[in-house]
């Protein structure tokens, strides 16, 4: 982990957030403006179980995670973030494994950032699965609202 990222962000996330500790969530990599997350497959999270695919808001949830923690990379722990807005767009069904995202931070503005998210399964990592946009609201702690 690079050390200009608070160290405990990865902690945070995995332990700390009620829902991720329930998901599983597993940090991979971070880096100033990036991170690279695991959602560690659970039958919980099927879909169509005849198709063999994940329920579309495993996936969805996913990208929002990631693209929080890409963001968070650039803060520290008593700043705040808010999803205000994300998109994703689904480019072929999720299968039953663990699912793979990063994330980059595209735009940090003081009170607005962009994150472009990717999603791939853990056994085809060069294959697209999804890809997400969120904006996020962010408050600096100490910073005029």
């Amino acid at each position: 982990m690079n050390s200009t990222v608070h160290k405990d962000l990865i902690s945070f996330v995995e332990e700390k957030i009620p829902f991720h500790r329930f998901l599983g969530v597993k940090v991979l990599d971070v880096r100033p403006g990036y991170a690279k997350v695991c959602l560690p497959y659970r039958e919980d999270f099927n879909g169509n179980e005849m198709r063999g695919v994940l329920h579309g808001g495993i996936t969805a949830l996913l990208v929002d995670i990631c693209g929080a923690v890409a963001l968070w990379t650039h803060f520290g722990p008593e700043d705040k973030t808010a999803t205000i807005d994300m998109r994703v767009d689904y480019q072929r069904p999720a299968p039953f494994e663990d699912l793979v995202a990063e994330g980059d931070v595209r735009m940090l503005g003081n009170r607005i950032a962009n994150v472009h998210i990717r999603v791939t399964s853990a056994s085809m990592p060069d294959t697209q699965i999804a890809e997400g946009r969120a904006v996020y609201y962010v408050k600096r702690v100490g910073a005029p609202s």
